[in-house]
């Protein structure tokens, strides 16, 4: 497994979401394609700390880096750069000291915000400031769908998901290791994943981070694709580092950052949280250590490259205290997320976290809960980067194909409610009232008829015909409905233009790469 433990339709622009398109799209429940910016939300952020309570996190965190460290494996630069910046190395040789504020004052150099470039112009996302990505599920081994159920992933998966990603309104990104292909050599896969990204995809995408060689892999292909120009003066790619929790990275993480920080390219740094096993089992102290961790983590990007962007990411989950599973959509994680988001904008870097996480295993209302009580907080929490937006099945183990379009059909939801209230004159709706006037009704009225076909949000997924219709139809379930939506999204799925030359030279690098080294699986 991947971290977090480890054409015409993408032509079309952005304002176009109201065309008569998407309207027809609307009034058949067919899934409309035209894609959707990144949200800048309109309603404010919901936060659970006083200053007093940031104040004493922060406390804790200082205490947590200097006294009893965060460890650096397997990474003596790492370790020099930061002696050199003034930290102290424990007797161990690997242990970081870091005395208080070094941290801070090291991250004054990150960007607050930044924009990834995509191949496609149209598709760039700012990240921070207001803004919220969606990006798909990460890492997991399996897939699941209702015709097969739970198996191995395959490159035929992942280029599925990839497509999916590609045709969902509001998924604003194409993610990363959307599953684990693993009928292609471990040494060789993230060719093959990036190139998918790069070809049938012209979102924004995440790279390798699974040795440095394979960063760099990235990095080139993206020079490929882009141009060497714009990949050298923009940020276009993501990565996620994650931290081996609890207080120490290792040389693996260590590596992919330092060759995406030094060539300019963005790091999200995430510690990897269960809590009860890595953290504490408290709130408080969850958030202090995976604050301390996250601040070295941070700080090395800029110790690397100064103004290098960096994002502040956390994976929070408590686990059962009876079974030791990881368990999600309880109010612990969501109150780890705000508390945390409140930390990265006092810091002044984006944030990352949420998504639609689950313990199930089975696109099913269990599902649909806990994925809900994720999905809310990350909105409300004002979440900058969100990973996992759709997709996720049982605790990240499993990419499932109903649970993509289930949540899809969310997280536009989201974007709707990212928007707030509409106070123009034609949302006030004054004339409409006086219009109906006391005792009648508002469907005939000319507001209404102006209106009605965007007035609501409208289902991908839900059935809310009557019963009768229902059951004419076939009785299907929503699990069932989204089986048969996203087999008619990739039916009709069209790759987005690409330049013939870049394509020819991506190949050409892949094979090459692929030439110079045996297979291997492990």
């Amino acid at each position: 497994m991947s971290n977090d433990r480890d054409g015409r339709r993408g032509r079309r622009g952005r304002g176009e979401r109201g065309g008569s398109g998407a309207r027809r799209a609307q009034r058949g429940q067919r899934f409309d394609t035209t894609p959707l910016p990144y949200i800048q939300r309109k309603v404010p952020v919901f936060e659970v700390l006083s200053e007093e309570g940031l104040e004493i996190i922060e406390d804790n965190a200082e205490t947590i880096m200097e006294e009893v460290g965060v460890a650096i494996k397997d990474d003596p630069e790492v370790l020099a750069m930061w002696k050199d910046a003034g930290a102290d190395i424990g007797k161990d040789g690997e242990t970081l000291h870091v005395p208080r504020g070094l941290a801070r004052a090291l991250l004054k150099t990150a960007p607050g915000h930044f924009m990834q470039v995509a191949r496609n112009p149209e598709r760039a996302v700012k990240i921070g400031d207001g803004a919220t990505v969606f990006a798909p599920v990460y890492g997991p081994p399996f897939i699941r769908n209702l015709d097969e159920g739970r198996r191995y992933a395959t490159i035929e998966d992942f280029r599925n998901f990839v497509k999916l990603a590609y045709m969902t309104p509001a998924m604003h990104h194409s993610g990363g290791t959307v599953c684990e292909p693993v009928d292609v050599p471990v040494n060789k896969r993230h060719l093959d994943m990036v190139y998918a990204h790069l070809r049938y995809s012209d979102k924004p995408f995440m790279g390798s981070v699974t040795a440095a060689e394979r960063a760099r892999d990235t990095v080139d292909m993206a020079k490929i694709a882009l141009g060497a120009e714009t990949v050298e003066n923009n940020c276009c790619i993501v990565n996620l580092i994650n931290a081996n929790s609890p207080m120490a990275f290792d040389g693996t993480m260590l590596g992919a950052m330092k060759v995406y920080a030094a060539a300019g390219q963005a790091c999200v740094v995430s510690p990897f949280i269960l809590a009860g096993a890595m953290s504490p089992v408290t709130v408080a102290g969850t958030v202090a250590q995976l604050f301390a961790e996250a601040l070295v983590g941070m700080a090395t990007t800029q110790l690397v490259r100064k103004g290098a962007p960096v994002v502040f990411g956390t994976f929070g989950s408590s686990i059962s205290m009876q079974s030791g599973a990881p368990t999600f959509g309880t109010p612990e994680p969501a109150l780890v997320l705000f508390a945390s988001a409140q930390l990265a904008r006092r810091v002044g870097v984006p944030f990352r976290s949420g998504g639609s996480l689950c313990g199930s295993k089975v696109p099913d209302a269990q599902a649909a809960f806990e994925s809900a009580q994720t999905i809310l907080p990350t909105l409300l929490g004002g979440v900058n980067f969100v990973l996992h937006a759709a997709g996720w099945l049982e605790g990240g183990l499993a990419s499932g194909y109903e649970k993509f379009v289930m949540d899809a059909d969310q997280i536009g939801m989201m974007q709707v409610l990212a928007g707030g209230v509409d106070l123009s004159e034609n949302g006030q709706a004054m004339d409409a009232i006086r219009e109906v006037g006391p005792g009648s009704h508002f469907l005939g009225c000319a507001h209404t008829q102006a209106n009605f076909e965007a007035a609501f949000y409208r289902s991908t997924i839900a059935d809310n015909n009557s019963f009768e219709q229902w059951e004419a139809e076939g009785s299907l379930d929503a699990a069932k409905r989204a089986n048969k939506l996203w087999k008619e999204m990739l039916a009709e799925y069209e790759a987005p233009a690409i330049d013939p030359g870049a394509d020819e030279a991506l190949l050409e690098f892949i094979a090459r790469k692929k030439d110079s080294t045996p297979d291997a699986f492990t």
